[in-house]
């Protein structure tokens, strides 16, 4: 029951089809660090990655869809099916986690303590109502 997807087309012009390879490998790489380090995404720049190589190269947009634990995230995504709950609040939790440590650790100045606040609210939000959850979008969804 997975909606389909438009797909873009792969560019025919060698130096965009480049561009979009080697941005989505940069995504690859800060998805990849994300993994080991607390606050920063993964699971977003893997989408990100997905979506520049669909406009450069099939092969590797399969390869980041069929990675074990990130291929299912990223086709839910692309889906409209979200986050499953249990890794909002992992990600809610998280960001919260990163920004409290930060400011009570990483710096002094007040100014800083309060961007980072500011962020942290803004990421926090983003997850609890932009991003949609998986467990809601299918309950919505007709039966067959």
């Amino acid at each position: 029951m997975t909606a389909r997807v438009e797909r873009p087309a792969v560019s025919r012009h060698r130096a965009v089809r480049g561009a979009w390879l080697v941005t989505g490998f940069v995504a690859v790489v800060l998805g990849g660090i994300g993994v080991v380090v607390p606050g920063l995404p993964t699971v977003g720049f893997f989408v990100a990655a997905a979506a520049c190589f669909s406009r450069s190269s099939p092969r590797f947009e399969r390869w980041v869809l069929d990675l074990p634990g990130i291929g299912p995230m990223v086709r839910d995504h692309r889906a409209g099916l979200g986050m499953p709950r249990r890794a909002k609040v992992v990600a809610v939790t998280m960001i919260v986690v990163a920004c409290t440590l930060s400011i009570a650790f990483g710096v002094d100045r007040l100014g800083v303590r309060l961007a980072i606040a500011a962020a942290g609210a803004v990421g926090v939000a983003w997850v609890l109502w932009r991003v949609p959850t998986r467990e809601a979008v299918v309950a919505r969804r007709p039966s067959r």
